[in-house]
């Protein structure tokens, strides 16, 4: 169910060697993305149970669900990143349904983030689902 975004960074992620480049590659996923306005990073953005500063912004249109982020740490806003590609562009109502822990752990990263990260990607995925339902 994995959008075409994010077989891409599986792809990817299946060429590179070691985990040191993977996580690379997520930093600079994260230095790609366009910046989340300052005016947005808000409490009522701002994304609860992360050790690191995060904001989401939802974007709804057509019934389609996307987002901005961003975060004060490189390899976070990389994970944002990461979430986008997986939910970008979904339907509201196939937001909930995306396994994202078996989608992420195709990627090795449940094996490779410390617990206060894995806690945090948990916690952008229960804010991404609840923006979505919220909106659908």
């Amino acid at each position: 169910m994995a959008t075409a975004a994010f077989e891409d960074i599986a792809e990817t992620f299946d060429f590179l060697d070691d985990w040191e480049e993977r996580y690379r590659h997520v930093i600079e996923l994260g230095k790609a993305m366009p910046p989340l306005d300052p005016a947005f990073q808000v409490p009522a953005t701002k994304v609860d149970g992360c050790a690191s500063q995060v904001w989401i912004l939802p974007r709804i249109e057509d019934g389609r669900f996307d987002f901005q982020g961003e975060s004060d740490a490189m390899i976070v806003r990389g994970l944002i990143a990461v979430l986008h590609a997986l939910y970008s562009g979904l339907p509201l109502d196939e937001v909930e349904r995306v396994d994202a822990q078996a989608e992420l752990a195709r990627l090795g990263l449940d094996d490779h983030l410390s617990a206060q990260r894995s806690n945090g990607v948990r916690a952008m995925v229960q804010r991404i689902r609840q923006l979505a339902a919220a909106a659908g």
